[in-house]
């Protein structure tokens, strides 16, 4: 199973980017997908979650911001982010996780800077 994420790169505060994965090797319904990132000095942290059902949850700070969708039929995870500050600024990982299976991507970078 592969995960490869797009998307990155550097925003202005209050700009938007959507970040896309795509998973291969596998049958993507089957999978919870979820955005994870993590900045210099801190532990990865959970952004956003979509269960196999459509479910989400959403990390409170970033909940009304960001919005985390999927498209089976493109076995693609999207999340939409909103509302940017400095402090989104991290590497954004794409995971896929089905009973005790669970698959990362390497990651993309977002900079939120002037």
């Amino acid at each position: 199973v592969q995960l490869v994420e797009s998307g990155g790169g550097l925003v202005q505060p209050g700009g938007s980017v959507r970040l896309s994965c795509v998973l291969s090797g596998s049958v993507f319904k089957m999978y919870d997908m979820a955005w994870y990132r993590q900045a210099p000095g801190n532990q990865r942290e959970l952004v956003a979650l979509i269960t196999f059902t459509d479910r989400t949850t959403y990390a409170d700070s970033v909940k009304s911001r960001f919005t985390i969708s999927r498209a089976d039929a493109l076995n693609t995870v999207f999340l939409q982010m909103t509302s940017l500050t400095p402090e989104d600024t991290a590497v954004y990982y794409c995971n896929a996780a089905s009973g005790s299976l669970g698959y990362w991507g390497q990651g993309t970078q977002v900079t939120v800077s002037s």
